[in-house]
């Protein structure tokens, strides 16, 4: 069984800080779930391009407001408390945060803790255990 709280995560090398983002990783590949689980906020005022060409995404969030376009033509959706998305087809697309939105997001398969997105909002299909 794993227990561990949010406490647990901050302030060490499972909370992951990119420009736009704070991902407070909270179950990672390592623990052989088959899915990775993070609290992640989306900083207010950014607008962040995201292509998860190699992983599905599902995302509830729970605090904030924002929207999702997919690009490169549309649609765009409004997001905000109880709304879920899920990238099944690995839509790129940009997330927008008007209010910070604190989103609970599921990654299959799932991630080591180290990624980042790369210059097309991309995190590498798999990354070798340190």
């Amino acid at each position: 069984m794993i227990v561990k709280t949010l406490d647990d995560v901050l302030g060490t090398e499972h909370e992951v800080k990119g420009g736009n983002w704070t991902s407070r990783r909270l179950i990672l590949r390592d623990a052989k779930m088959g899915f990775s689980l993070h609290d992640t906020l989306i900083h207010e005022g950014t607008e962040t391009l995201i292509w998860y060409k190699n992983h599905l995404e599902a995302v509830y969030c729970i605090e904030g407001q924002g929207e999702i376009e997919v690009l490169p033509d549309g649609p765009t959706h409004p997001i905000r408390a109880g709304t879920l998305y899920a990238l099944d087809g690995h839509e790129k697309h940009l997330l927008r945060a008007f209010k910070e939105m604190r989103m609970v997001c599921v990654f299959n398969p799932p991630l080591t803790g180290r990624e980042v997105h790369d210059e097309h909002g991309v995190y590498p299909a798999m990354l070798e255990d340190a």
